[in-house]
């Protein structure tokens, strides 16, 4: 990862060795968890106002509720870029900034200029503050800049891999996936 937390990706190999410095963050916050007293009202305290958890790639302190969704920004952003680098393989691979990481205007994007655009997110539904909706029209507003373009989500309402036809609509152009992590 750079400076402005760009991640730039090549190969299987690279998702996997980012994922494992995720799983390295989440380690960390499990150890400390584990070692909690048993009042719930300072343990929840801990976990929403001191910096208890872990940044997933850079693992710089940060609260145990911004680790949790940080985690899984990062986590669905790399099983799409697997699954993008499988489909696009002429893409020379991608740079990942997801999130509100600002050096980047989508949360992937192929290193070969106008192939592959995507957004990104985990929720527990898609349609939680309206997140579906707010990708997807980003996207069919990147019509002409990509030639592929792609909204990935993971939720426990699609717990699987599929495309989601029933969520394209009005969006020629831009497909929808589900990802199971």
């Amino acid at each position: 990862m750079n400076i402005d937390g760009l991640i730039e990706i090549h190969t299987a190999a690279d998702i996997e060795k980012t994922l494992d410095r995720i799983e390295e963050a989440a380690r960390q916050a499990h150890i400390w968890i584990a070692q909690q007293s048993s009042d719930p009202m300072k343990f929840l305290r801990s976990v929403k106002f001191e910096k208890r958890g872990f940044h997933p790639i850079t693992h710089h302190k940060l609260n145990l509720i911004e680790q949790v969704n940080q985690t899984w920004t990062y986590a669905v952003a790399l099983y799409a870029t697997k699954f993008l680098l499988e489909r696009h393989p002429d893409a020379d691979g991608f740079h990942l900034a997801p999130g509100a990481i600002a050096c980047q205007e989508l949360d992937i994007m192929s290193i070969k200029k106008g192939l592959v655009g995507a957004e990104t997110f985990a929720a527990t539904s898609p349609d939680s503050n309206s997140k579906i909706k707010k990708d997807i029209k980003k996207m069919k507003e990147k019509g002409t800049l990509y030639q592929y373009r792609y909204v990935f989500f993971t939720s426990p309402t699609h717990p699987h891999t599929e495309r989601q036809t029933k969520l394209e609509k009005d969006c020629p152009g831009v497909e929808v996936w589900s990802l199971e992590i």
